[in-house]
């Protein structure tokens, strides 16, 4: 794997800033994953039943934790999202290389989490174009997907817009051989910059 894993970049452009999470975002991503009108949007597929609704400060502390033990098992890198404007974290994005034994082996598998305000396709569009080219370097990979359900208008928008495809592969879990659908992929050099 490459060295995102031992220093995580920084990426942003003039609206948003992505850095690697750190236990001062607690405050402002409690207001993200207590947010019940985002949780429908986050990807909790084959996460051992957790479904990233973090309604308490300890809970979003033990979450934090917890993606902070997985960079260093070089399981996943996780960004928090920055409004440059309010300064606030808005949001997160998680990115790994999957290995696996169905047809999304050796992908990069993206989770994009925002505060319900920001989940619009202009914002979603501004998102992808800072994180998904890097990504096929950070994570060699040629192909990267991402979880868009059917009730997801503004992200389905905003991932089409971008260049991503939905698939009808679904994808196994690695621990409950789970089936799980709505996944959209973009292979490298395809987006369309159509944002």
């Amino acid at each position: 794997m490459s060295n995102v894993y031992e220093e995580c970049p920084v990426l942003e452009n003039d609206r948003f800033l992505l850095r690697f999470v750190t236990q001062e975002d607690a405050t402002d991503l409690l207001k993200v994953y207590s947010d019940k009108n985002a949780l429908p949007f986050f990807n909790s597929d084959n996460c051992h039943g957790d479904n990233f609704y973090y309604p308490t400060k300890e809970k979003m502390d033990k979450a934090i934790d917890f993606w902070l033990y997985s960079y260093n098992q070089k399981f996943f890198v996780r960004w928090t999202i920055i409004d440059k404007k309010t300064e606030e974290a808005i949001g997160t994005i998680e990115l790994f290389h999957r290995t696996a034994e169905d047809d999304f082996n050796h992908v990069g598998v993206l989770r994009l989490d925002v505060r319900s305000d920001y989940e619009k396709a202009e914002t979603i569009n501004e998102l992808l174009s800072i994180i998904i080219l890097p990504s096929y370097d950070l994570f060699e990979c040629t192909e990267i997907i991402s979880k868009v359900p059917v009730y997801a208008i503004e992200r389905m928008d905003a991932f089409s817009k971008y260049g991503f495809e939905k698939s009808e592969t679904l994808l196994e879990g690695t621990m409950d051989h789970y089936l799980y659908k709505d996944y959209w992929k973009i292979i490298k050099g395809k987006q369309w910059k159509n944002f």
